[in-house]
């Protein structure tokens, strides 16, 4: 079998862990929901990797329904791409544990993010936490997905799940059984910076709520965390060369040209020279224009959390009709008798 052989499939995901925010929409469901319209997709509500950290169960649960609601009411359309959490299709946990013994602890002992999430305190980390790029390498080669969305912090988990592809395809002598999934990066505002410090990405993690838009805001929110996003006391250049140590000013333009599906070059033209107050009334108006109708509709949706569930369910089912005959396959190549 060739690598080209293998069916192009796109696998993202994202935790159920806060409020999904600005920088969610256009670092990653924005172009979800592009990559829907001409390739094969799944998307995924990544719940077990939450568990990695300490999770409040009936908080899960909610946060599961309303990051679902979200990608629908960004425009994630269930009919196009398959929509599911993660642990309802076993087969990713079962392919996880096989790929924790074909990872190495040196490459997991590489990962930058385990060292941020864990800190001063990594005796005290869970396992979970640990091998948990290697259930990221099970999400997406349950499937044989030969492409993935990520930012630029994620390429080195993606980095990972090739190097376990190549050692099992190498170890069981199964040349190009798993394909060697590519990194897929697009928009001009992949990486959306914190509003009250442009050297930080937009996190749900941080403490200020000021710090980012989130997608369930209203407008006054929207409009008042704009007004208060930090900026300098320089005019908007006239051009991309001049935002040299200006990072917010750079991150509100990123997000204008992201928001409006514009070059970040023809919204510095237009904005050239203006004072911060007039650009930050029209980001707000662009930025209320977009977020409200998704907020108005996961509004909507969560008030029928039955139906959710079972937009999952079958979501998991399409999943899982996918994912079996693979893991049945990896089983036999490994040994296991069935």
């Amino acid at each position: 079998m060739s690598p080209a052989t293998h069916k192009p499939l796109v696998f993202s995901g994202m935790q159920p862990t806060n409020t999904l925010h600005l920088g969610n929409y256009l670092g990653a469901l924005k172009n979800w929901v592009r990559l829907q319209e001409r390739m094969d997709c799944l998307y995924c509500v990544v719940d077990m990797h939450a568990i990695t950290v300490e999770q409040d169960p009936k908080a899960l649960a909610a946060a599961t329904r309303e990051v679902t609601a979200a990608y629908v009411a960004s425009g994630v359309d269930p009919a196009r791409a398959i929509l599911f959490n993660q642990s309802q299709v076993h087969e990713h946990a079962e392919l996880a544990w096989i790929f924790n013994c074909v990872a190495r602890l040196g490459w997991l002992g590489r990962m930058t993010q385990f060292k941020e999430k864990a800190g001063k305190h990594r005796e005290n980390a869970s396992v979970g936490l640990f091998v948990y790029p290697n259930l990221m390498a099970a999400d997406v080669l349950a499937y044989k997905a030969t492409h993935v969305p990520v930012r630029e912090d994620q390429k080195q988990h993606l980095e990972l799940a090739r190097d376990i592809a190549q050692k099992f395809n190498n170890d069981y002598a199964v040349p190009d059984f798993f394909p060697l999934p590519e990194p897929v990066i697009t928009g001009p505002a992949t990486r959306v910076m914190s509003l009250r410090d442009g050297t930080k990405k937009m996190s749900k993690s941080d403490e200020s709520d000021y710090s980012r838009i989130n997608l369930t805001d209203d407008v006054d929110s929207i409009a008042q965390k704009i007004r208060k996003a930090r900026t300098d006391s320089a005019p908007l250049p006239d051009s991309g060369k001049d935002f040299e140590g200006r990072p917010e000013a750079e991150n509100l333009i990123n997000i204008y040209a992201a928001l409006a599906d514009e070059p970040r070059e023809t919204v510095i033209a237009q904005f050239a020279g203006q004072q911060f107050s007039t650009f930050k009334n029209e980001l707000a108006d662009i930025a209320v224009s977009t977020l409200v109708p998704i907020a108005t509709e996961m509004r909507r949706l969560l008030a029928d959390p039955a139906e959710i569930d079972s937009l999952l369910r079958r979501g998991a089912e399409k999943a899982r009709a996918m994912a079996h005959p693979i893991l049945t396959e990896v089983k036999r190549i490994v040994g296991f008798v069935s």
